[in-house]
């Protein structure tokens, strides 16, 4: 019964290692990319002061609009997303920025309970260790954003053949608009989907910039 335990504990502790290495370095390649080779690996990694701020912006948007007051997770999102998805309507998920983070870092792709499970563990860790501004930049290098495409600088280079910096606010916002599912939709020509989607981002972004929390995210140099 103790190995057992002393087992368990080694497990546990490894995510807490590797999130405090992560603090110093960046994530080499994940469980994700490493499954999805097959489409081909291109990522160029950013100091966070090199992601220009309306990526930074763009995601927040639309991906995590609380992400300066909450602690890893959005329960009022949350519960509004299960009340949707119980309604019948289109599928909504209530993921934070730093579940996301967890879950492209640390875990596999997957809807289980047990995968659930070890991302709000996960979560938790990095809540813990890394700043808002440490999460931001890791989500905004590893996100998958086309096929075989992770972060907004090999994004910017597959989409439109130029660096991140040098990407309009459309452009940036189209990109933004192909999460969660890359795979699924066409940035450029943008589908139908991505252009309305796009304009949407940028609208929040216009309403969002008055924040103060989230500026002084956006903003740290």
């Amino acid at each position: 019964m103790k190995k057992i335990l002393k087992i368990l504990i080694f497990l546990l502790l490894i995510p807490w290692v590797y999130a405090l290495i992560l603090i110093f370095i960046n994530p080499p390649i994940t469980i994700t990319q490493l499954s999805n080779l097959s489409y081909g690996f291109s990522r160029t990694q950013l100091a966070y002061d090199e992601i220009p701020a309306s990526a930074k912006w763009a995601v927040i948007a639309a991906e995590d609009q609380n992400f300066a007051i909450h602690n890893g997770f959005d329960f009022k999102e949350i519960k509004t997303a299960y009340e949707k998805n119980k309604a019948g309507k289109k599928l909504r998920g209530g993921s934070t920025l730093s579940q996301q983070t967890a879950k492209n870092v640390f875990l596999w792709q997957g809807r289980t309970w047990i995968r659930k499970g070890l991302e709000t563990y996960c979560t938790f860790i990095i809540e813990t260790l890394w700043s808002k501004e440490r999460i931001l930049q890791v989500y905004l290098n590893n996100a998958e954003m086309g096929k075989g495409v992770y972060g907004i600088e090999a994004a910017a280079q597959y989409y439109f053949k130029k660096n991140a910096s040098q990407l309009t606010p459309t452009e940036t916002a189209r990109i933004i608009a192909c999460l969660p599912n890359p795979k699924k939709y066409n940035v450029n020509p943008p589908s139908a989907y991505i252009s309305k989607r796009g304009q949407w981002i940028l609208r929040q972004v216009r309403n969002l910039k008055g924040d103060r929390a989230l500026s002084e995210i956006v903003n740290t140099p």
